[in-house]
């Protein structure tokens, strides 16, 4: 059973939530990070991304790097930009995006769960991108960023969502992007109780996004417990800061492809080649969007194509023989192109939904690419089929948006 609980959030005061918070440390370089922090002291990027507080170039792994995210961690407590909760409670966050909007509990989630499978992941992780964040977590004593959990519908857990956000609420704004934020404390102590029972009574939790933050969370929870000679398994360092979504709430976002040749086809053989197992229609100039399951979408030498993959060319009783990212990996990428890697093969990049398929379009007509290929999005069934299965997702399958917000809630381990 998914075991949560309250905790003594550490965040910003209302009136500074704005220039603290920050996009996560994933998403962006740190030249990025740089330009989004210019002029301003109290951006988290000084604790999540340090190595902008360091001339241009200085290696982002080097051990001063993570001593400056402990300086500013202290620094950012001592000056007021970042107070401790007297008490421990849960939060109740908000996402808005084109005019969607996604409830999530805020909640310290249990290390042994991650440990013993309960938390289900979906993706594998690298073990160099694991040791970063945990070293992260380690010299912090804290998870400073959120993981992005979803778990199975809940009523109650509904019904106080609707209760709790029906009051007024500690953070609210538009972050540059245009998505909407929003923070709910839940001070009721009944509440609380309830919702860690409620949650109690759910069998798993998934990892929407965030595969590494949580598998360095939960590492380093169980390195302290194993360090603790007097471990008693109640203390804050056996659980990590999560946000978890009714699964209903999450939309997943296409992730498509780019190609920078077809491996030495011409265009009229690469789509000859495509119709062995696909039926493929010419669609014109007008961008096309995959219509459903098993339909594809290529741009290719300033035209649209749809391609239904063919009966018997994908397995729905397959958990991953389903996938459309399976399909097109398989039939389209190793069989014709010859690409076989999808995380090493420099010839293939990846393209977020977000960004819309007119971005497809443009790479491949700037030269840059030779054709595109969009998929119908993984559905939130999928996902979780997928984990309960025990399998793992292809490379770069699911898109999440939006992202969440760091440093609207921070988690102390002690």
């Amino acid at each position: 059973m998914a075991k949560v609980k309250p905790f003594k959030g550490v965040r910003p005061p209302r009136h500074l939530v704005e220039k603290v918070v920050s996009r996560p440390y994933d998403v962006l370089n740190s030249e990025e990070a740089r330009k989004e922090a210019e002029g301003n002291e109290k951006s988290l990027y000084h604790i999540i991304k340090p190595e902008i507080d360091f001339e241009i170039g200085f290696d982002e792994h080097d051990p001063k790097v993570y001593d400056k995210a402990v300086e500013n961690f202290v620094k950012f407590q001592e000056n007021g930009w970042l107070v401790q909760d007297d008490k421990e409670k849960y939060y109740i966050y908000a996402q808005t995006m084109n005019g969607r909007t996604q409830y999530g509990f805020v909640v310290g989630a249990w290390v042994n769960d991650y440990m013993e499978g309960r938390i289900k992941k979906h993706e594998l992780t690298r073990r160099d991108k694991e040791e970063d964040r945990m070293k992260h977590v380690r010299v912090n004593n804290a998870n400073i960023e959120p993981v992005f959990f979803a778990f199975p519908d809940n009523e109650e857990l509904e019904k106080i969502i609707r209760e709790e956000t029906s009051k007024p609420a500690e953070y609210d704004f538009i972050a540059p992007d245009g998505f909407g934020h929003t923070l709910w404390v839940i001070e009721d102590e009944a509440t609380i109780n309830r919702i860690t029972e409620l949650f109690d009574a759910i069998p798993n939790l998934y990892i929407a996004d965030g595969h590494h933050r949580s598998a360095a969370a939960a590492l380093v929870g169980a390195e302290k417990a194993q360090n603790n000679p007097d471990h008693k398994g109640d203390e804050e360092y056996n659980y990590f800061l999560a946000v978890a979504f009714p699964a209903s709430h999450l939309n997943i976002i296409d992730y498509n492809r780019v190609v920078k040749d077809l491996n030495g086809l011409s265009e009229d053989e690469f789509l000859q080649a495509l119709s062995n197992n696909f039926i493929v229609e010419d669609k014109g100039e007008e961008i096309y969007s995959p219509s459903g399951l098993h339909n594809f979408s290529l741009y290719l030498g300033g035209k649209w194509y749809s391609l239904t993959a063919k009966p018997g060319t994908f397995n729905d009783d397959d958990p991953i023989g389903v996938l459309d990212v399976t399909v097109s990996s398989d039939l389209i990428l190793r069989d014709i192109l010859g690409i076989t890697d999808l995380r090493s093969d420099k010839r293939i990049d990846f393209v977020g939904g977000i960004r819309g398929l007119g971005e497809l379009k443009r790479r491949v007509d700037s030269g840059e690419m030779k054709m595109a290929l969009a998929l119908y999005p993984v559905t939130m069934d999928q996902l979780m089929n997928i984990a309960d299965s025990g399998n793992i997702m292809p490379p770069k399958t699911t898109w999440f948006e939006p992202k969440l917000r760091s440093g609207l809630v921070i988690h102390k381990l002690d």
